[in-house]
C-alpha cells in the first residue's frame, strides 16, 4: 500500500492504475451522493482520479500508515494540497481498500469535514 500512496504523491496515473484490478470500484469521498462519486472499471477510475489531481494540483499524502487483513485493507493519511480555487486543504482521511490477489477492487476515500 505504501507504494501505491507513492505513485499518488508523483501524481503517476499509470502506476497507480497498474495496482487496480480491471473490475474496480472507486468511491470518492464527495459528491452527489451520501456514498460519493461513483467509478467503475479501469477507465472510469482513472478519469475520476485525473480529476482529483487537476481539482488539487499540488495533493499530496503524507503521515500515512497502513494495514491490511485478509483482503481488506486500510490506508490511513493526511491530505494536503490547494484547490483550483485557492482554499487550502490539510484533512486526515482514510482509504478502505478490497483486494483480489494484488489487485485493489474497491477502494472508498474518506476525509474528516473541518467546520
Amino acid at each position: 500500500m505504501s507504494e501505491f500512496l507513492e505513485a499518488f504523491n508523483r501524481h503517476d496515473l499509470d502506476s497507480i492504475m497498474g495496482h487496480f484490478a480491471d473490475d474496480c470500484v472507486l468511491y470518492m469521498p464527495r459528491g452527489a451522493t451520501p456514498r460519493g462519486d461513483r467509478y467503475v472499471g479501469k477507465d472510469e477510475v482513472r478519469a475520476g482520479l485525473a480529476k482529483r489531481f487537476e481539482g488539487i494540483p499540488d495533493v499530496h499524502y503524507g503521515e500515512d500508515r497502513h494495514w491490511a487483513c485478509g483482503d481488506l485493507g486500510v490506508s490511513e493519511w493526511t491530505l494536503t494540497g490547494t484547490s483550483v480555487s485557492g482554499q487550502q486543504i490539510n484533512v486526515r482521511g482514510v482509504d478502505l481498500l478490497e483486494f483480489a490477489g494484488e489487485k485493489i477492487t474497491r477502494k472508498d476515500s474518506f476525509w474528516k469535514i473541518l467546520e
